[in-house]
């Protein structure tokens, strides 16, 4: 589909054209014939860098009023802020912790990104600018599960639908259970497995690469597995992207890398000859221990991410890393949560987290995530996604995660401690005055849709 076939004003066809944008991806083609222009809700499952930005602005551009685009961190709705920002002749406004602006002030705007806790506070306080939204763009649906967010979210869309019925859009790279989220939303469903650049899976144990298309591939010698494979994608001329399980880690092993690189026979990235202002600015800002070992490593073409560095320096190490003055970037899984942070490869170093006291596998939808970076349309010819593993558990963590389905996303609403404070806003707020109408609220809630009413009602009742 050409994009002059779009029933979008010239000033945006123009704009997409100048981007490089003539024709569709077959997903965004897919959304178009399921009503994603004419106001129809669309529940799009495709895999990252398959064109999910281009739908959510093909539904606000075409929507019969403002819209809001409902993300889960603060850097990516910064991300998104500046992006629809480039939109010739349209509004855009920003709600989040960062940016605190008035109901007034996002009253004015054609677009409001915002995180859903901003929007869920709207709707609680009787936000003029929220009742107004003719259509809801939700990033990384799948995020319904979290058990933090999850219920935010999932209470958020709920009270949406019923405050102005909106069309819906939700995204997400990595849902099993799209239909049955669709069949919540009343929406119609895009699925696709289509990806502009091929990604290939595979486990490595410290010698063999073991790929899930069966071939297999010695690497030379390194200190450690994670250097082996990031000392190859940089020979390759690639960006590597290392998710860790913690902050420490991430830090620890971006100093671990520079040496490991500077010391053995082995290239990396260079910075020296290659100027960079967000590294430059890096070193200027480092004000903290934080900081200043992110600066240290930086120079070395090495940077890490993870929420205790200041925001400011998250943004600039996002950018060296695009604009590979850095080619390894050392991260927390919360990178995974759609910041466009591509890599030629991605390597998920820690495949297990400690919860109640022990080690237990990633959900396979989070690891998907991590993969889901790997591949950069227009730079990289292919993308690798890599699992570092013990030669005894190889074959139970190959069978895990690649090519592997994701777990169904699930309602985390049914728990006393996350529904109290929902209830409670949902009484305060006036859309529900005694138990019948609480109970209609719940009833529009994906819990309710996927489990019926009377579990949730119990709780309600405690």
């Amino acid at each position: 589909m050409d994009v002059r076939d779009l029933p979008l004003d010239d000033r945006f066809l123009d704009r997409f054209e100048a981007q490089g944008i003539e024709t569709l991806y077959p997903p965004q083609a897919d959304a178009v014939d399921a009503g994603v222009t004419s106001g129809e809700s669309v529940v799009a499952a495709i895999p990252t860098a398959s064109g999910k930005t281009m739908i959510a602005q093909l539904a606000m551009l075409t929507a019969d009023g403002p819209a809001v685009y409902v993300v889960p961190l603060r850097a990516l709705a910064t991300e998104k802020y500046e992006s629809f920002s480039e939109l010739p002749g349209v509004s855009v406004g920003i709600a989040t912790g960062d940016y605190d602006a008035t109901d007034e002030e996002l009253t004015e705007h054609d677009i409001v990104v915002a995180t859903s806790e901003k929007v869920d506070a709207a709707i609680r306080h009787d936000a003029d600018w929220i009742a107004s939204v003719a259509c809801a763009v939700i990033d990384e649906i799948h995020l319904l599960d979290a058990d933090t967010r999850g219920p935010t979210l999932e209470v958020t869309i709920a009270k949406l639908r019923r405050l102005c019925a909106p069309q819906i859009v939700a995204l997400s790279a990595t849902v099993a259970n799209a239909d049955e989220i669709a069949e919540w939303l009343d929406a119609a469903v895009v699925h696709s497995d289509w990806r502009p650049v091929a990604l290939r899976e595979a486990v490595y144990d410290g010698e063999t690469l073991r790929f899930a298309d069966g071939d297999h591939r010695a690497l030379d010698g390194a200190p450690t597995p994670t250097a082996a494979l990031v000392a190859d994608t940089l020979r390759d001329g690639g960006g590597c992207l290392v998710f860790v399980r913690s902050r420490r880690a991430a830090q620890a092993l971006a100093g671990d890398l520079v040496t490991a690189l500077e010391d053995g026979p082995h290239d990396r990235t260079p910075v020296e000859g290659n100027p960079d202002a967000s590294v430059d600015e890096i070193d200027a800002t480092a004000t903290t221990a934080t900081g200043s070992a992110l600066a240290d490593v930086v120079r070395a073409g090495i940077g890490f991410h993870h929420a205790g560095l200041r925001r400011d320096h998250r943004r600039l190490v996002e950018t060296a890393f695009r604009n590979r003055t850095i080619g390894v970037l050392c991260a927390t899984p919360t990178l995974a949560a759609g910041v466009n942070v591509p890599a030629r490869r991605v390597v998920v170093r820690d495949h297990e987290r400690y919860v109640d006291g022990r080690f237990e596998p990633l959900p396979t939808l989070e690891v998907q995530q991590m993969f889901g970076r790997a591949g950069r349309p227009g730079l990289d010819p292919y993308g690798e996604a890599i699992i570092v593993v013990d030669d005894a558990d190889a074959d139970d963590v190959a069978d895990r995660y690649l090519d592997a389905t994701p777990e169904a996303v699930e309602s985390a609403l049914d728990d006393p401690d996350r529904l109290r404070p929902h209830v409670l806003a949902t009484v305060a707020a006036g859309f529900a005055d005694d138990r019948a109408e609480l109970r209609d609220v719940l009833g529009s809630t994906f819990y309710a849709h996927q489990r019926g009413l009377d579990t949730l009602a119990s709780t309600v009742n405690d």
